[in-house]
């Protein structure tokens, strides 16, 4: 039965969201809870219990979620959970996991390859034991944190060319790091601010040519880098004074150099490459734990947004 995603209790936040790459044909869509994971067919209006075959004893708090870009062939979705990564490959009606090593890490952040279809690649970051990867579609999963420093990841980002050039960043509590080798060794990144955590990154679609990065920190608002990270410019020093959560880039990135910012709990947009900052969302409250942008960032696409309270609703980009 399908119904609306209202509160279970108030602890019960959206921690993420993925949309089908299909998602303005197919409306699929799917929302990472403290009480687990829902699945939606209808654009978000209604939604259905993933686990619901599971039958879990206690709620499987999910906090990341990713779907396959060949989804609408393959059916692939993906969601981490405390201890292990659970895996779907009829569009989140049933599910196998993968369980990693004890003590059981909780799985913070997943990305997947651009050529999931060709190498089968994830990576799960967690918040207690680093990175971890699989090759194989996410029936095995192996620690990859060679020269990874601090291992309470908070968020990963995936080069576009990732089946050329095997880069990878990865968020941490006391800052940066980079893998040039599909996450086989990691190296520290110097970042302007020191020891800050990194709590979101974004790549530049059109990395392989202007090796642009992004970086949302705790505390010292927004990095930008346009050589790989090695060096970096702080962006609305005088406005992003809360965490950066979230980042979203323009698809035609940089041609159209628009961002979207989840500041604090806030949505912040810029048209200038993050240099000037708007809000952009005056219908979404002040509650927002994630958003993604199915439609882009052209003024009135459709934004959706998890919200403190469990609900995900949909915005008008106003700007």
């Amino acid at each position: 039965m399908t119904e609306p995603l209202t509160p279970s209790d108030r602890s019960d936040r959206v921690y993420a969201l993925a949309v089908s790459p299909n998602f303005n044909q197919d409306g699929i869509c799917f929302a990472a809870r403290h009480s687990g994971l829902y699945r939606s067919e209808d654009f978000g209006h209604n939604w259905t219990e993933a686990y619901a075959g599971l039958k879990p004893a206690e709620p499987l708090s999910t906090l990341s979620v990713v779907v396959s870009p060949d989804f609408e062939e393959d059916h692939s979705v993906f969601a981490g959970v405390a201890g292990g990564i659970l895996r779907s490959v009829d569009g989140g009606q049933s599910w196998n996991a993968a369980f990693l090593p004890t003590p059981p890490p909780l799985v913070s952040s997943l990305v997947i390859s651009p050529a999931f279809a060709r190498d089968g690649v994830l990576l799960a970051g967690t918040a207690d034991d680093g990175v971890y990867r699989t090759a194989n579609r996410g029936h095995n999963w192996s620690p990859w944190k060679f020269g990874l420093l601090d291992l309470n990841v908070f968020c990963l980002a995936i080069s576009p060319n990732f089946a050329e050039d095997e880069t990878l960043y990865a968020g941490a509590e006391s800052g940066l790091f980079c893998s040039t080798n599909g996450g086989r060794a990691w190296k520290e990144i110097d970042l302007l601010t020191g020891f800050e955590p990194v709590l979101s990154l974004a790549i530049s679609p059109n990395f392989a040519v202007d090796e642009t990065l992004f970086a949302g920190t705790e505390s010292q608002g927004l990095l930008k880098s346009t050589d790989g990270g090695e060096s970096w410019s702080r962006l609305g020093q005088t406005v992003l004074r809360d965490p950066s959560n979230m980042i979203i880039l323009a698809p035609g990135y940089p041609v159209n150099p628009d961002v979207l910012l989840l500041h604090g709990g806030s949505l912040l947009f810029s048209r200038d490459d993050g240099q000037t900052w708007v809000n952009c969302a005056a219908d979404l409250s002040d509650s927002v734990m994630c958003v993604v942008a199915p439609y882009g960032l052209d003024s009135g696409a459709t934004l959706v947004a998890g919200l403190a309270d469990g609900r995900v609703v949909s915005a008008k980009l106003l700007n």
